[in-house]
């Protein structure tokens, strides 16, 4: 899986991987932006069927995966689940996979989701986008980190 940065451009989807659910966003980076896209169930096994649809529909140049590291930087056992699921995606997929810290994603992913419910725009039954909405932030963060090489 590469590291550092990227020359590839064009649509790149990012997973905040979980043990119930895998939220997935979408990316471009001509403009550096993300929005979030959907949830994906996880019973005992992610639902690779869903996985391979979106793929299938939107053809990316590349997938980023959450990395939820420890405070200090380290692994943890989340974040080495999350590994396993990144090297899964590209092994089926054969697109490349990236890895983004997102230590402080969930974070903002809950103040972008209460400030959308303040406005009306969601409601408390539709909490499980906030999986989607913590890929975007995800994304978005890669997409910067990228930006920032150049």
């Amino acid at each position: 899986m590469p590291d550092g940065k990227v020359t590839l451009a064009g649509t790149f989807l990012a997973f905040d991987f979980g043990h119930r659910r895998i939220g997935v966003a979408v990316g471009q980076t001509l403009t550096g932006s993300a929005n979030p896209l959907a949830v994906i169930s996880v019973a005992d096994k992610p639902d690779w069927n869903a996985i391979t649809e979106t793929i299938n529909e939107w053809k990316p140049a590349g997938l980023v995966v959450g990395l939820p590291l420890a405070a200090d930087g380290g692994e943890t056992d989340m974040s080495k689940d999350a590994r396993r699921f990144g090297r899964r995606l590209e092994g089926r997929y054969g697109v490349p996979v990236f890895f983004q810290d997102e230590r402080l994603s969930s974070i903002d992913a809950e103040a972008r989701f209460i400030g959308a419910r303040a406005r009306g725009g969601m409601r408390r039954k539709e909490a499980a986008l906030k999986d989607a909405m913590a890929a975007q932030v995800i994304l978005e963060n890669w997409l910067q980190s990228q930006d920032a090489g150049k």
